[in-house]
């Protein structure tokens, strides 16, 4: 985090702690089809209330706000967080410590509603659901991300995730989009290719990079992934919640590349192969 937002994660945070359970999630504008899918860490579980009080108290309510956590934290969930369980959201466990599971395990338990998945560690804007799902219902087929990255080759080879520039407005829509999940994605029902859940194929090809491999099954399933033409506000960061993180290792070693050329090479996807299953 940099020293600039910590006044204004202090101040979010502060607001949404403000606000009594009771009134979590009581006046929506609007009710929507959506499951919204999480997954967190130990280091994460002490802050993890905000983010989950910023998804209930959005302008678009979801029918559902699911977080799968490792079944070994079953007996170390902090109050704040497990006092937040009802209607609106649940706690749900998986065997596996993965980050992946943030949408493979709804994809089973939802196969037919849109799924969108969102970070643990940050707080969202409350239009944020709003924006991406007016967006869902002009392309209700394709996977909408509030924020992508463009793919980009260089002689037919994947460049360093560090040369991915964000797609800007007016929005490049193209194959080579790859959706932030820290921004929120909706994944429409049936947008996936099946070996989404393969377990032992993603955690020997991607094993960090799970954002990588839902952009793989979308390819794969002929599934356009769009930037969200009227993005939200960029979600407020979480005091605290920077130490431990997947991108420190992925960009810091350069691993996204790594993991995209590991999949590409066992699916035979080369930069004009992608472009002709999504033309």
């Amino acid at each position: 985090m940099k020293l600039s937002e910590i006044p204004k994660s202090i101040s979010a945070s502060f607001k949404m702690l403000a606000i009594p359970k009771s009134k979590l999630g009581a006046a929506p504008v609007k009710k929507i089809p959506v499951i919204v899918s999480l997954t967190s860490i130990p280091s994460r579980l002490r802050t993890l209330h905000i983010t989950v009080r910023s998804m209930m108290q959005q302008q678009y309510q979801p029918e559902l706000i699911v977080l799968w956590l490792q079944e070994d934290l079953k007996n170390q969930i902090p109050n704040r967080l497990s006092k937040l369980q009802g209607e609106l959201f649940q706690i749900r466990y998986s065997p596996y410590g993965f980050s992946h599971r943030k949408l493979i395990h709804s994809l089973e338990a939802f196969p037919d509603k849109a799924i969108v998945t969102c970070d643990d560690d940050v707080i969202y804007q409350s239009d944020t659901l709003k924006i991406i799902y007016e967006e869902h219902l002009k392309f209700p087929d394709q996977i909408i991300g509030n924020r992508c990255r463009q793919m980009t080759y260089e002689n037919g080879k994947i460049t360093s995730y560090r040369k991915w520039p964000f797609v800007v407005d007016p929005p490049e829509q193209g194959p080579h989009n790859m959706p932030v999940g820290a921004f929120c994605v909706l994944y429409p029902s049936g947008s996936l290719h099946q070996d989404v859940q393969d377990v032992a194929l993603f955690t020997k090809l991607a094993p960090k990079a799970d954002d990588l491999w839902f952009k793989a099954m979308a390819i794969l399933n002929g599934t356009l992934s769009l930037q969200n033409n009227k993005r939200p506000e960029v979600p407020v960061p979480i005091m605290g919640t920077q130490f431990v993180a997947l991108k420190n290792v992925n960009k810091g070693q350069d691993f996204n590349r790594v993991q995209w050329e590991q999949i590409c090479s066992h699916y035979q996807l080369s930069e004009d192969k992608i472009e002709q299953l999504l033309a």
